[in-house]
């Protein structure tokens, strides 16, 4: 919320009938943009043409908005520098929900760690349609080899909502952990996120 006021600053718009211009300050443009779209994942999933629509924004100050939504999500959902174990699926979703939750095409993604379950690093390995992403086991090993990871987990989100895993979600689970024996790295999960919730591969015994 704080960061919307900072961007939209101040405006100035015309009195009807009067011809008197009236300064409309940062929070009143803040509170007419929620008021607009409800909420922030809201606003988040609109377009600079939507919020053009309200009044005191341009295409500028949209664009500078959605940059920085953009920005905000990338903050929560960056692990901090400091060592974090992600030893459990609720945190992996702590730490990657803000950033996939609202997104309408899928992301892939494989989180590196180390031998005590640290992370590393996580890196996206396809973006695809609403429908669906093919992952292939080469484009998740050759990343952990290059980078001594212990084992990794894979991790997306479906743009449905819906985050019950498809027939490929449980071929692309298989043929990875499958591949992770092979060269030792072993798969500690598979998340799906959707909406507000989420399925995990590990917690459901499918590993």
């Amino acid at each position: 919320m704080e960061a919307i006021p900072c961007l939209t600053r101040t405006c100035w718009e015309s009195s009807s009938g009067l011809g008197i211009v009236a300064q409309k300050n940062a929070v009143d443009l803040s509170r007419d943009l929620l008021n607009a779209f409800g909420t922030l994942e809201n606003l988040d999933q609109a377009t600079v043409t939507e919020m053009c629509q309200v009044k005191g924004i341009g295409p500028a100050k949209a664009a500078q908005i959605k940059a920085a939504l953009e920005v905000g999500k990338r903050m929560a959902s960056k692990p901090a520098s400091i060592k974090i174990k992600l030893k459990s699926s609720q945190a992996f979703v702590d730490h990657f929900s803000p950033f996939l939750k609202n997104l309408k095409k899928e992301i892939v993604k494989i989180v590196l760690l180390d031998p005590k379950l640290q992370y590393i690093k996580d890196l996206t390995i396809s973006e695809g349609s609403l429908n669906a992403s093919i992952v292939h086991p080469r484009e998740v090993m050759i990343p952990a080899i290059r980078e001594s990871a212990a084992s990794f987990a894979l991790i997306h989100n479906h743009p449905s909502g819906d985050p019950t895993p498809s027939q490929q979600d449980f071929e692309i689970t298989h043929r990875l952990n499958k591949t992770g024996k092979i060269v030792g790295i072993h798969m500690v999960d598979h998340i799906i996120i959707g909406g507000n919730g989420f399925f995990s591969f590990a917690d459901e015994g499918l590993l």
